[in-house]
């Protein structure tokens, strides 16, 4: 018998000061057998980085063809393709011509990842890359409830999530791009 998603209700009150958006969301976001409670969150970080009405979670480890999450427009035309964890160049390279803008929130360890896979490539247009302390997802994924409740602030690049285990700041790094 195979393995079946694992269902989390998510409720976040979102204040994004640097975009100006302002929103209660409430949705059902699907754990794959196979997914780690950490991508999971980085998962929640890219959809609140990138919030937007037409973003959507894709299938992704279910869908090697589909993202983590991404914004499609009413044609169907991927507008913005969302990838996490640490995919390697030929994957952003073929994820980042689908679509006209390609985010990734890198997790992990990423000192070799980054020498070995962004550095080739760097010179792709639109694409944008951003690291997430380890520490803070660890602690943020962490015994993590089936009913998520977080008050999320993002503020000059950084993320405060607070949940009913406290307040935790959730450094971000940039390292291709920026937020935009």
């Amino acid at each position: 018998m195979a393995l079946q998603a694992t269902p989390y209700k998510v409720e976040i009150n979102l204040t994004d000061l640097d975009r100006h958006v302002y929103q209660d969301l409430r949705f059902t976001v699907a754990r794959h057998p196979s997914e780690t409670e950490e991508r999971m969150v980085a998962r929640l970080i890219a959809y609140i980085l990138w919030y937007g009405e037409q973003l959507a979670f894709g299938r992704g480890l279910s869908d090697v063809d589909e993202p983590a999450l991404w914004e499609k427009s009413l044609d169907d035309r991927v507008l913005h393709w969302i990838e996490v964890g640490q995919p390697d160049a030929e994957r952003i390279t073929w994820c980042s011509r689908r679509a006209e803008r390609f985010s990734l929130v890198a997790y992990g360890n990423l000192r070799v990842w980054q020498t070995k896979v962004l550095d080739s490539v760097r010179s792709l247009k639109k694409i944008n890359v951003v690291a997430v302390g380890q520490e803070a997802l660890e602690t943020v994924a962490r015994d993590l409830p089936r009913s998520i409740t977080w008050s999320v602030m993002v503020s000059e690049g950084a993320l405060f999530i607070t949940d009913e285990r406290g307040q935790h700041e959730v450094p971000l790094e940039w390292l291709i791009g920026e937020r935009g």
